[in-house]
C-alpha cells in the first residue's frame, strides 16, 4: 500500500480499509494462538466487576483499530529528515527492551508468555537493524527519503509485533506522541469540522536563515461552520496555535494542526535537525513514561504485573 501511495497517490478513502483488510490474517493468528480476550481489573475495582472482564468480540475490535491506527500514524506524523525512521528506531528500541526485560521476568514455567515476547523479538531485531541504517542516510541533510512505504511498514510492523507479543495496550504508550498529533490533527483531518486541510502540512523552510518554521492554512473564520468555528475558538483563545492575519481583509493563517508545527510554535524556529531532535526527545521521554507505568505504577493497582 505504501509503494502503490508513493506511486498513484492513494486518496484516504482507498488508505483507510485497506489495513483492515491486511489485518484479518493477523487476527486469525491471535486467535489461533490463545485468543485471550480478557483484561484483568485493578485491585480497587475487583470488588464490583471481578478480577478480570472478557472483552470478546470488543477486544478484537480494538486490535483492528491499533492496526489501522498505527500503519497510518507513522505516516501522519512526518516531514522533518530522520523523523520517520527516528520515531520508528526509539519504539523499536523500546519494543526490543520490553521484550528482554519480560524474558528476564517471566519464569521458566510461563512458556507460553516467554513464547510470544521470542516471537516479537525475532521479529523486531530485523526491523530495528535496517532501519538503524537507514537513519544513517535520511538524517538531515537526507540523503534517502523514505516516503510512505516505509511509514506504512513501520507502522504495520509494530502492529504486528504487540499482537504477536500479547502487549498491545503497552503499544499504545509507546505511541503516545502519534496518539498526540493525530488528536490535534483532527479539525483538519475531518471534513465535518471544516477547518482547511493543505495537501502537505510540513513545517515551512527560511532559506536565508537556514531554519524551518510554522507553515500555515488560510481562511476565513466566518465562513466555518459552527463546529469548526468552536474548535478554531478554543485553539485561539488557549493558545494552542499560531494566529495571524491573512493577505487580505477577513483571512487569517492558523499554524497547521500537527504536533510538529506546535513544537516550533512553542520554541520558535530552528534548524531543522534541532527540530528532530526535539520531537525524538518527545519520543524518548513517552517510552520511559511507558516504562514507569507498566513496571512501577501498575504494581500500585494489581497484584500480578506479567
Amino acid at each position: 500500500m505504501g509503494f502503490a501511495d508513493d506511486v498513484l497517490d492513494l486518496r484516504w478513502r482507498h488508505k483507510i480499509p485497506l489495513p483492515f483488510l491486511s489485518t484479518l490474517p493477523l487476527l486469525l493468528t491471535y486467535y489461533a494462538n490463545g485468543n485471550e480476550t480478557g483484561i484483568m481489573v485493578p485491585n480497587q475495582l475487583r470488588w464490583l466487576i471481578g478480577d478480570i472482564v472478557d472483552l470478546g468480540l470488543l477486544f478484537y475490535i480494538f486490535l483492528l483499530l491499533l492496526a489501522v491506527f498505527s500503519t497510518h500514524a507513522i505516516n501522519i506524523y512526518a516531514g522533518v529528515n530522520g523523523l520517520e525512521v527516528g520515531q520508528s528506531v526509539v519504539i523499536a528500541t523500546s519494543v526490543l527492551a520490553l521484550n528482554i526485560i519480560q524474558l528476564h521476568r517471566i519464569p521458566e514455567q510461563f512458556s507460553k508468555y516467554r513464547e510470544q515476547h521470542v516471537q516479537s523479538l525475532f521479529l523486531i531485531l530485523p526491523f530495528l537493524a535496517v532501519s538503524l541504517s537507514l537513519l544513517r542516510l535520511n538524517w538531515y541533510p537526507s540523503q534517502v527519503f523514505v516516503g510512505d512505504t516505509y511509514c506504512y511498514f513501520a507502522g504495520m510492523t509494530f502492529a504486528v509485533v504487540s499482537i504477536v507479543g500479547h502487549f498491545s495496550k503497552t503499544m499504545v504508550l509507546f505511541l503516545l506522541p502519534q496518539i498526540l498529533n493525530f488528536l490535534y490533527s483532527c479539525p483538519q483531518l475531518f471534513p465535518f469540522i471544516g477547518i482547511p486541510c493543505p495537501r502537505h502540512r510540513m513545517p515551512a523552510f527560511d532559506a536565508a536563515q537556514g531554519t524551518v518554521g510554522n507553515s500555515y492554512a488560510e481562511f476565513r473564520p466566518e465562513e466555518l461552520r459552527s463546529l469548526g468555528r468552536l474548535v478554531f475558538w478554543v485553539l485561539k483563545t488557549f493558545r494552542l496555535v499560531h494566529v495571524r492575519p491573512g493577505a487580505s481583509d477577513g483571512l487569517v493563517q492558523m499554524s497547521n494542526l500537527t504536533l510538529i508545527n506546535f513544537v516550533l510554535y512553542a520554541f520558535g524556529p530552528c534548524r531543522e535537525d534541532v527540530l528532530c531532535c526535539r520531537l525524538l526527545a518527545l519520543q524518548v521521554l513517552c517510552s520511559m513514561l511507558c516504562f514507569a507505568t507498566r513496571f512501577g505504577l501498575a504494581s500500585y493497582v494489581f497484584d500480578v504485573v506479567l
